[in-house]
């Protein structure tokens, strides 16, 4: 991955983080690193424990940031949250997996968009 690339991710990030808060989620844990990965956000949403997955891009022209979220690595997600559960201790009632998309264009303010239960 490049600096920009980098760059342009930890950027979303902060944008997704500022968002969930926003919309009333407690953030518990940010870039949660095992041998087996990353788990970029888990937040508190009332009751509900959300893993949530980052994905930034400039434009759509691609696909949207959430059709990057393809089968293979929500299975990875779903490994690495009960892998930081058992590392934390953590109960919770109800998991859920979202998928926060943030399209930064080239002018204006960073497109945020949060798909509670995306998988």
């Amino acid at each position: 991955m490049t600096k920009r690339n980098q760059a342009v991710g930890g950027y979303g990030e902060r944008c997704a983080v500022r968002h969930l808060v926003e919309t009333g989620l407690r953030p518990v844990a940010r870039n949660w690193r095992c041998p087996s990965g990353e788990i970029d956000i888990i937040a508190w949403d009332g009751p509900v424990l959300a893993f949530c997955e980052v994905k930034t891009r400039r434009s759509a022209t691609f696909g949207t940031p959430a059709e990057a979220v393809v089968p293979r690595k929500a299975r990875r997600l779903r490994r690495l949250a009960a892998a930081w559960l058992v590392a934390t201790g953590t109960t919770a009632d109800e998991l859920r997996f979202d998928i926060v998309s943030v399209v930064l264009p080239r002018l204006g303010r960073a497109q945020v968009e949060h798909v509670k239960g995306a998988f």
